[in-house]
């Protein structure tokens, strides 16, 4: 296999641009109580249902082998990195849909309220809340990182690797 999947190159664009949707709908502190970020919820949520079959079919098909001329260190971090993704893309949307329950703030997805995650509480959201907001930020940053290690490998090392999560045959 030199190419990722079909559905898993869709699914990563798809999430890549709901990441940032998210970021950008995001809001904090007391106003999440009075106006709750309707799209902020609807994207983030969006990304932990669509990482279930991402992480699916990556586990069933696999992915294409690394370039040879990457050195063990550098296939570890990608490994490392690719794994870090994946945890934020499962944390972010819990942490949010935890914060919002303790602040009290229903979460809803395409007209159906989800379940609260724990008891709602008079003050900020604590903890998890804080994580959450700069688990955003840090996402945003390891993508722009993700891009540029990508283009790196496309204009620099020309190794065919961005190629793998193309849309062109």
């Amino acid at each position: 296999m030199t190419r990722y999947p079909r559905a898993l190159v869709v699914l990563h664009w798809l999430v890549a641009l709901l990441i940032v949707a998210a970021w950008f709908t995001g809001e904090g502190g007391r106003s999440v109580r009075v106006n709750p970020p309707v799209l902020h919820f609807a994207f983030g949520l969006s990304v932990l249902a669509l990482v279930v079959p991402r992480l699916a079919i990556r586990l069933v098909r696999g992915a294409p082998a690394l370039p040879e001329t990457m050195s063990p260190l550098m296939k570890a971090a990608a490994k490392l990195g690719h794994g870090v993704f994946y945890l934020f893309m499962i944390g972010l949307p819990l942490s949010g849909w935890y914060a919002a329950s303790r602040m009290g703030v229903p979460v809803s997805i395409l007209g159906y309220t989800l379940p609260n995650l724990t008891s709602a509480v008079q003050g900020p959201a604590g903890l998890i809340g804080d994580l959450h907001e700069k688990g955003g930020t840090i996402i945003l940053i390891l993508a722009g990182l993700h891009v540029l290690i990508a283009l790196w490998h496309h204009f620099v090392l020309r190794d065919g690797l961005l190629k793998r999560m193309s849309f062109s045959a």
